[in-house]
């Protein structure tokens, strides 16, 4: 079997634009494909401020910007209407959206041109319904081959295998994993298997 090449989406955002923009720069000059910019945390900025923020990340760098909407660890969410004024920003290709509504995924994947990606794997298969093309996926730390299986199968339009898989993984995404903050049982779960990650 032919060895691929793995993607790099470094994650170098901060509530800080200036430690944004030098921490981006440097994972470019390294060599990283792309950049996952979460919304500045703790700050908890006004919707213009959040545009700002991305836009100056964006215009910045030459790599690719994910948008990462998590306002359960950052403490305000991205609405969809910043959202659709950062699609219209050339460097700014994709969100990774951890709103955990559907709603929101579907507003996002119906009006904007991002590639949408799930940050929830739970919700990974109801995403990729609406529109969504794939995770970053905590799961798939411990076990890649079926959460890559699902993914490749909802984009296939197989949602007969792609549901199977879902309900196979979801008691590990839901609860197991759910034990704890993330990322304490994913790190506990890989030491088990003997993957200890630090």
């Amino acid at each position: 079997m032919p060895r691929l090449a793995a993607k790099v989406m470094a994650g170098t955002g901060s509530n800080s634009t200036a430690e944004a923009l030098r921490l981006t720069k440097r994972a470019a000059s390294e060599g990283a494909d792309a950049t996952l910019q979460v919304a500045p945390y703790y700050n908890k900025p006004t919707q213009e401020g959040f545009y700002q923020h991305f836009k100056a990340v964006a215009e910045d760098v030459d790599i690719p910007v994910c948008v990462y909407n998590i306002p359960g660890r950052t403490g305000k969410e991205i609405e969809v209407e910043t959202i659709q004024r950062l699609s219209e920003i050339a460097g700014i290709t994709m969100v990774k959206e951890a709103t955990g509504k559907l709603d929101q995924c579907s507003a996002i994947t119906g009006t904007t041109d991002l590639t949408v990606l799930s940050g929830d794997d739970s919700l990974t298969l109801p995403m990729m319904s609406v529109g969504a093309e794939g995770v970053i996926s905590v799961v798939g730390n411990l076990v890649p081959g079926p959460m890559i299986e699902l993914v490749r199968a909802a984009l296939d339009g197989d949602f007969s295998t792609a549901r199977q898989l879902h309900h196979r993984l979801f008691g590990l995404c839901s609860s197991m994993l759910g034990l704890s903050t993330n990322p304490i049982p994913i790190k506990a779960a890989m030491q088990m298997v003997g993957r200890d990650t630090g």
